[in-house]
């Protein structure tokens, strides 16, 4: 029977790919290709020079790679209506040819195993324009209150070939990476990492930053603006932490004022998920013109300065008013999106689900357990059940927008079922010591946390990753006694849940068959911090 059902998710992924429609472009996007898969990424030094008055881009990157065997096809990424001008290796010009987003170039080297090289890509254009971001990505090209030229990008999903040549696949990060960007004299550029030097020539700024840590290509960020500058140190379990925040300057009493959630985001954060990541490239919150996202060690900040989401309480509970969505929600990203990455965007419940359950456990710290509970449970209007959270894999193919509210009600519902919140916290706390600075897939983080909470939860995420179904407890109430039964569930799932009887704690142990015991009281209520539907017949 395992077998059978194994092969029914099988046919169901390959039905739901050709449904899809699929192109050999998302392949050549979202898969590891031979041209990928034997070299290594080391070292990228993206530079670049930014117009924003006409809107264009124009510079090189730089990227040394390890090989791994040898070849002498490599493929960068690079999107229309960027243009790849040449590449170059050892200051001989390369051939390539173009496949949509793909640059397949020829080598002339040999490429041999063990050693490193590198090929400078020069390219130039107007890039993507982003029409909502950070959802759909690219550049957003504004102005502030003042007049003055305001930009950034963002560029999850779409890819960092939006803007920069790259190896657009998230399954190999670059071990570290300069980024210099040459802005008009009266603006500042902010990218990730730290600042290491400024120089000024004829009319412009180049401001040249630098990451020590590995990061994902979206990740990387350019955001340029009018910025005034203020910061402040964080003790944290690693030692002192560097805070710096840019903002524009007439944004600056506000800021000064809304952002001292920060140093609270990280005292929540490193209790349950354990040591801020990116000590050596110090955290930053940069505002932008868009909402927000979590480029690391960069986090991009636009909401306002008001608690909530722009203001809303997406929880309704109350508790959603409490904090700064964005400084809460993209802080947290640090942990899970850039400390621990998904190997394929299929997997990208890894980042949002555990990202937006960090939200409720902010409240855990700071406001305590009923206030995380009522704020998770209350997120639970704001599911779909539109298709499952996994997407489809090699195809640069996300799962469903449920991966935030009912990915965080699956791991608080998960929470419950290990009934030793000390365990919990040390699950979290290790998935980040374990996958430290690391791709995975979602199969490596379910297998984790059942090996260290020692419960078989294969049956448990198949249910609420892999399928839309929300496990529905059939009962029915006689004579004290009770019988119950699971409907819409996968092949094993049989999750007990907590009931109260005249407000007496039992656990009931339902599966896919009747069964029945004996409740002596009047009035039964399920535990509502199970996400479960319950039916009476």
């Amino acid at each position: 029977m395992k077998k059978f059902f194994t092969l029914i998710l099988f046919i169901s992924t390959i039905t739901l790919a050709t449904a899809q429609n699929f192109t050999r472009q998302d392949t050549l996007r979202g898969s590891i290709t031979p041209e990928r898969a034997w070299w290594d990424l080391n070292y990228y030094d993206l530079n670049i020079k930014v117009d924003p008055v006409t809107e264009t881009i124009e510079g090189y990157n730089t990227i040394r790679y390890k090989v791994l065997e040898e070849s002498d096809v490599l493929q960068i990424d690079l999107q229309k209506p960027l243009k790849i001008s040449s590449v170059l290796q050892d200051n001989q010009k390369l051939d390539f040819v173009s496949e949509g987003a793909a640059h397949f170039i020829k080598l002339k080297k040999k490429q041999v195993p063990g050693s490193y090289n590198h090929v400078v890509v020069n390219y130039s254009g107007k890039p993507k324009k982003a029409i909502r971001a950070p959802w759909d990505g690219g550049f957003s090209w504004s102005k502030d209150k003042k007049g003055n030229p305001f930009a950034a990008t963002s560029c999850q999903g779409l890819g960092a070939s939006v803007w920069w040549p790259n190896k657009d696949h998230m399954y190999d990060e670059v071990d570290s990476m300069r980024i210099s960007v040459a802005v008009p004299e009266s603006l500042m550029n902010v990218s990730n990492g730290r600042l290491r030097r400024v120089d000024e020539r004829k009319d412009e700024k180049i401001y040249t930053w630098f990451v020590s840590n590995p990061i994902n290509n979206y990740c990387v960020n350019v955001n340029i603006g009018d910025y005034v500058h203020f910061g402040e140190k964080f003790k944290g379990e690693k030692g002192m932490l560097d805070l710096d925040y840019y903002v524009l300057g007439y944004n600056l009493k506000k800021a000064k004022e809304q952002f001292k959630q920060t140093s609270l985001m990280l005292e929540a954060f490193e209790h349950w998920f354990g040591p801020y990541p990116f000590y050596e490239d110090s955290f930053k919150l940069v505002e932008v013109p868009y909402l927000g996202m979590e480029h690391q060690s960069s986090v991009t900040y636009g909401n306002k300065y008001q608690n909530g989401y722009l203001g809303r309480d997406l929880s309704k509970s109350g508790w959603g008013l409490k904090f700064d969505f964005i400084i809460i929600h993209e802080g947290g990203h640090e942990w899970f999106a850039n400390n621990i990455t998904y190997k394929d965007i299929a997997d990208m419940w890894i980042h949002e689900s555990f990202t937006a359950y960090s939200e409720n456990l902010y409240l855990d710290y700071h406001f305590g357990k009923k206030a995380s509970a009522e704020y998770v449970i209350g997120t639970r209007e704001n599911i779909q059940n539109d298709r499952p959270i996994v997407g489809t894999y090699n195809v640069n193919h996300k799962g469903s927008g449920d991966m935030y509210y009912k990915g965080a009600n699956m791991l608080h519902t998960l929470r419950q079922l290990i009934e030793d919140d000390e365990l919990w916290r040390q699950t979290l706390r290790g998935l980040n010591a374990e996958f430290y600075h690391q791709t995975v897939t979602s199969e490596q983080v379910e297998n984790y946390i059942s090996k260290k909470t020692g419960k078989d939860l294969s049956a448990f995420f198949n249910q609420y990753l892999r399928t839309t179904m929300i496990p529905t407890l059939e009962y029915s109430i006689s004579a004290n006694t009770i019988k119950y039964r699971y409907v819409n569930i996968v092949e094993d799932f049989d999750m007990p849940i907590r009931v109260y009887m005249d407000e007496k704690e039992h656990w009931i142990f339902p599966n896919h068959e009747w069964k029945s015991e004996t409740l002596n009281g009047n009035n039964l209520v399920f535990d509502n911090n199970f996400y479960i539907e319950t039916k009476k017949l």
